[in-house]
């Protein structure tokens, strides 16, 4: 049965997100799709230096939820950039959200991105990173997009270590070929370092990420009175012991 509005406000107000608690649910779950961006970008803002009037990318930002709440927390300047949500969409909920001067949306391919060397004093990415930039040459690009001495942060899917053999039995079931851009918190900080173009600060998995993650797939599929998904038994199966949410911080040299 779907819940009311104060239903899902209740379900999706959790400690650990005090600032996701303040927004609409229903504005959250309209176009659910993947994992929750607000509550990423808040524990992504928790360890990023975020300050008024600074320009910060959002590079695969989806439907530009991430983009608006850093704008309306923080009161930097975000251009919101999605290759496989046109920029004319995310420009109507921009409008919507009163946010005409501080949100830009952009409708780009991540290795043709129209951004000016050292535009940025910061980027973003929240459950998009992986889908391009596991690319041993793609962050020497990318990280040049930001001014040296700025930072550089993503969420992604990932794994709590590196599977050194086959997928563990519980999760062959669900597994597909796509997870292999899975990856743990070391594998990210080597990758990254290897380049010499950023140090990363921060390499670790969200406290509870895989629990959030369930969580929100369960309140949206409810709302969207549609059956489990294989992903959530796949989490449930595995609670926490290989799946969850991978963030990394880095400062551009």
């Amino acid at each position: 049965m779907k819940r009311t509005t104060e239903e899902l406000r209740e379900a999706l107000s959790l400690p650990e997100f005090p600032r996701s608690a303040g927004y609409d649910p229903d504005w959250m779950i309209a176009t659910f799709g993947g994992a929750n961006a607000v509550w990423l970008t808040e524990a992504l803002s928790e360890v990023m230096i975020l300050e008024p009037g600074m320009r910060v990318l959002d590079m695969g930002c989806g439907t530009a939820k991430s983009s608006i709440f850093l704008a309306r927390e923080f009161d930097v300047e975000v251009w919101a950039t999605d290759l496989w949500v046109k920029a004319d969409e995310n420009w109507q909920r921009i409008r919507d959200a009163g946010l005409e001067g501080r949100v830009f949306p952009i409708h780009a391919e991540a290795h043709a991105l129209p951004f000016a060397s050292e535009f940025f004093d910061a980027s973003i990415s929240m459950d998009a990173y992986h889908y391009f930039g596991t690319d041993d040459l793609y962050i020497r690009p990318y990280s040049r997009l930001v001014k040296p001495g700025g930072q550089l942060g993503i969420i992604v899917p990932g794994l709590v270590e590196e599977l050194s053999g086959p997928v563990p039995e519980h999760l062959a079931p669900y597994w597909v070929w796509d997870f292999c851009s899975f990856h743990s918190p070391a594998w990210w900080r080597r990758h990254w370092e290897k380049s010499e173009q950023v140090e990363v600060e921060l390499a670790d998995m969200t406290a509870d990420g895989w629990k959030h993650w369930l969580h929100w797939n369960e309140v949206c599929l409810r709302q969207a009175d549609r059956e489990d998904s294989d992903e959530n038994r796949m989490l449930r199966a595995d609670a926490g012991q290989h799946l969850g949410l991978t963030r990394v911080v880095a400062r551009r040299k």
